[in-house]
């Protein structure tokens, strides 16, 4: 219409399709938009915010009420629809969590028994009902094995595109291989980079810079690469305008269930469970079954058989020696093919002496080198624990895999902490110090690559020095030191690590109280951080002063300040010679990008006299130091949590991870106020006494809410679980219930974070919005008003009525009806569980009727909806067609 008009009638009558085209385009875009405003299921416009609402059009002849026998369609059709999809999703499940499994676990054991009939008969064995849930939960840990190899094969793959082969892999060489690693070293001589450092150099540069330009069919895959995705783009936009398009044809199509998200075509099932057999088959075959007889075979050549059996690990042990025998075998293939210069086969022989090569450093990384970290902290800490190595051997024989698990989960979290604690002192000290620890928030850091290029001897070296180095550091902090305590405090050690105790507190409430309420207090807090590299810049400055060694640790003002102006100029220089040079490929141009802007590796210091002497004497400062802090740590935490406990449980002993954990606990919240004084007492003695006003009135109502809701609250919450659930399963009729309420409020605790955590998760209603807002107020801005009256008072009034209306009932209301004592206490005993399933039929209940009337709607719509009114929103109270402001109509 305001186009008709900016138009001339003359222009109009002499092109009356331009009328058609205006009217056709406006309206094919409120469509869009109408449909949009549909399928996005909001009562307001995204751009102007106005609210509107949806009123639908139904046909004239449409009855008050839909007859029996459509109602009864309906019904039919739903019920069948979700038999279908049962059906199809029991299928589905059937084939991914029965036959494949099962499958992969059959044939598994089919190769590895060792005999032609198994292969005869392995079509019946797949058949066999014999042990089916252990076959099944064996062979889902097949499959995951069998895929995790493929994806790492696949991400292996794309990391040696990327990054580059070695260069001793993409040279034509006359001469055969003679060592992997003395080749690589040779290159590496000649790019400059002899080696000095032990394990700070992240990659051969030689291996770097194979890639660039001398491989053209790398680039031409690049460039097609880039060709198809240009033309996945157009298709992507000729597909979203199609979406646009069709999108929201089906939105009033009614589905209780949604079953329109279902999977697809059997077909595809079909497709993929077969792909998924087939691999299966294959990785067992090349990766599992070919290495484990290699290695079997070598072994029991060597008679090392015996050996290997005791060690209850036969299995993964014989798997190892054959990679290793296979990765020989591979070099020295690789050696003669490059010999009679069979280029293909050398390339291939080369990658697959990678992949074995990569994955066998893999091992070690991550599972050989924490193992021995974790026994190597058993062994130093026997004393601690009034252990001897030969209690440490009846554990091993009596269950081996978890007693390997869990040394190698210690020694996991050991190397992580203290990798955690080398980045830390990165942050202090001068660029540089570190010159001889690999720097793991360096850009250019990819333990990947430096497990391809870098060659195995390398390896072996960085791994003996980290067994080394960390090995070093377990006598130092931890064996020393007890040997010092057990010395000077002989009634201090062993600590108590039973596993129960005789206590009338139980362990399992002093582990629920330690996990839910210790830890994560003590966890969620960033303040130790800050105080560990508080103390480690002190000691530094300390150090630095005393041995004239201030340059070298935290490198010197001025230099910084300079460096500080300079770094503009540097970074623009960076920037400019960071271009990659046309033909470099991928991996330089990623290379150049992270070198843009990364760390300064490298600070000059001024080297004072006698310098080797001063490193000396400050490695020597640094062990007493740890000594000192390992001592601090292994008594003064355990001493006040003894000390503190004892007025608790007395004289009983109770496990030193309590006691530690108070201890800790006290220790952290002692330092805190320290802290938070030494920095309130510069501000004058009126500011301190008005912050210290302030801290109490704060603490008096965390505590206030704390007693609400960490005291009053779970304790009611685990009393009516004791009533609904525990009682009635444990306690027979005839016996009389005792109930503990120390440990019914840590099972509260546990039961209010887990209701706590389903109601952040779940759906937006009043409980939601409380918590919401309780936890974005914070302890600082804690409003005791709100929470009392939001939140405190309406969980507490239905905790208290659940708990007291039907205790009421049972003994106030039922000995009035005259009944027996009998029954009186059948009521008693099983009046919570009863109205707790009458609550749940409720909800059943109401749920069926919102479904039924969801089915009454969409019979309706089916049959006589004709299309939908875009009206202003109104509220449900009133009738949704009486607006009025002009509404606007859209047919479907």
């Amino acid at each position: 219409q305001i186009y008709a008009e900016s138009v001339g009638r003359k222009e109009l009558l002499r092109n009356p399709s331009i009328i058609r085209v205006c009217v056709l385009a406006v309206l094919n875009l409120f469509i869009r938009n109408v449909q949009w405003l549909k399928h996005s299921r909001k009562e307001y416009c995204e751009l102007c915010k106005h609210r509107f609402a949806f009123t639908p059009i139904y046909s004239p002849d449409m009855p008050s009420r839909l007859p029996i026998q459509d109602i009864f369609a309906g019904l039919v059709t739903s019920i069948g629809t979700a038999i279908r999809y049962w059906f199809h999703y029991t299928l589905v499940a059937f084939a991914w969590l029965g036959v494949v499994p099962l499958t992969a676990c059959r044939i598994y054991k089919c190769l590895f028994t060792g005999s032609v009939s198994s292969l005869l008969t392995l079509p019946l064995d797949i058949l066999s009902t014999e042990n089916l849930l252990a076959d099944c939960l064996q062979g889902c840990f097949v499959v995951t094995c069998t895929l995790c190899a493929f994806i790492s094969l696949v991400w292996l793959r794309e990391q040696i595109v990327h990054g580059g082969a070695p260069q001793w892999l993409e040279q034509n060489q006359q001469q055969p291989l003679n060592g992997v690693g003395q080749q690589n070293e040779a290159q590496a001589a000649v790019n400059g980079g002899v080696e000095n450092a032990v394990l700070d150099q992240p990659a051969n540069p030689a291996a770097e810079n194979a890639v660039v330009g001398e491989n053209p069919e790398i680039q031409e895959e690049q460039v097609d690469e880039e060709e198809e995705d240009n033309e996945d783009e157009e298709d992507a936009v000729v597909e979203d305008a199609a979406d646009a398009n069709n999108g929201a044809q089906d939105d009033m199509n009614w589905n209780a269930l949604e079953w329109d998200r279902a999977a697809e075509e059997l077909t595809w099932e079909r497709e993929h469970v077969f792909w998924v057999v087939s691999l299966n088959t294959l990785f067992i075959l090349v990766f599992a079954f070919c290495p484990y007889h290699i290695g079997h075979f070598s072994i029991v050549g060597l008679g090392f058989e015996e050996y290997v059996q005791a060690s209850h690990f036969e299995g993964l042990i014989t798997t190892i020696v054959g990679y290793v025998l296979l990765a020989v075998t591979l070099i020295v293939c690789h050696g003669l093919a490059a010999l009679v210069k069979f280029q293909r086969s050398r390339r291939l022989l080369g990658v697959c002496y990678i992949v074995v090569k990569v994955s066998l450093l893999v091992v070690v990384e991550i599972g050989v080198f924490p193992l021995i970290c974790g026994w190597w902290l058993d062994i130093c800490s026997l004393e601690m624990f009034d252990a001897t190595l030969k209690d440490r051997e009846l554990s091993f024989q009596s269950a081996p895999g978890t007693t390997m698990f869990l040394h190698w989960l210690v020694g996991m979290v050991y190397v992580f902490y203290f990798a955690s604690f080398i980045l830390l002192l990165r942050e202090v000290l001068r660029p540089g110090v570190l010159w001889f620890l690999r720097n793991l928030n360096d850009p250019d850091f990819n333990p990947v690559q430096e497990m391809i290029h870098l060659p195995i001897y390398r390896h072996l070296r960085r791994f003996i020095l980290s067994v080394i180095v960390f090995g070093s550091i377990v006598l130092l902090m931890l064996w020393l030191p007890i040997r010092i305590i057990k010395y000077l405090l002989p009634n201090f050690l062993p600590y108590n690590v039973m596993l129960y105790s005789d206590a009338p507190v139980s362990e399992l409430s002093l582990e629920l109280l330690l996990l839910q309420v210790v830890l994560p207090a003590l966890l969620e807090q960033g303040h130790t951080r800050q105080w560990l590299k508080g103390l480690v810049r002190a000691w530094t400055v300390t150090a630095g002063y005393l041995l004239d060694l201030h340059s070298y640790l935290l490198g010197d003002q001025e230099e910084n300040e300079n460096n500080a102006n300079q770094q503009p100029n540097n970074q623009h220089a960076r920037n400019n010679n960071a271009i990659p040079v046309v033909g470099e490929g991928l991996h330089a141009a990623h290379q150049a990008i992270l070198q843009q802007g990364g760390p300064v590796g490298f600070q000059p210091y001024r080297r004072p006299l006698k310098f080797p002497l001063r490193i000396f004497l400050l490695i020597v400062f640094m062990c007493i130091t740890l000594l000192i802090a390992s001592l601090i740590c292994l008594t003064l935490p355990v001493f006040a949590g003894r000390w503190l406990m004892s007025f608790w449980t007395g004289t009983a002993k109770i496990h030193e991870l309590y006691t530690a954990a108070c201890g800790l606990y006290v220790c952290w919240l002692t330092i805190r106020a320290v802290t938070v004084l030494v920095a309130w007492m510069p501000q004058g003695r009126r500011v301190i006494f008005q912050k210290v006003k302030e801290w109490s009135l704060m603490i008096m109502k965390t505590l206030i809410v704390a007693i609400l809701l960490a005291g009053v609250v779970p304790l009611l919450l685990g009393l009516l679980f004791e009533l609904v659930i525990v009682a009635p399963l444990r306690v027979p009729l005839d016996q009389t219930p005792l109930f503990y309420p120390w440990q019914d409020w840590a099972l509260g605790v546990l039961h209010a974070k887990i209701i706590a955590a389903i109601t952040l998760m779940g759906p937006q209603w009043w409980l939601k919005t409380v918590i919401e807002q309780v936890y974005a107020n914070g302890i600082r801005n804690i409003d005791l008003h709100f929470i009392i009256r939001k939140l405190a008072a309406p969980v507490i009034s239905v905790l208290l009525l659940s708990l007291c209306v039907p205790y009421i009932i049972a003994s106030g209301v039922v000995p009035l009806l005259g009944v027996t004592a009998e029954m009186q206490n059948l009521v008693q005993r099983r009046i919570y569980p009863f109205l707790l399933m009458v609550v749940v039929l409720m909800g059943i209940l109401s749920f069926q009727v919102r479904q039924f009337k969801r089915l009454y709607e969409h019979i309706k719509n089916d049959k006589y909806l004709v299309g939908q009114r875009l009206v202003n929103y109104e509220r449900k109270s009133g009738k949704p067609g009486t607006s009025t402001a002009p509404p606007q109509s859209s047919k479907e």
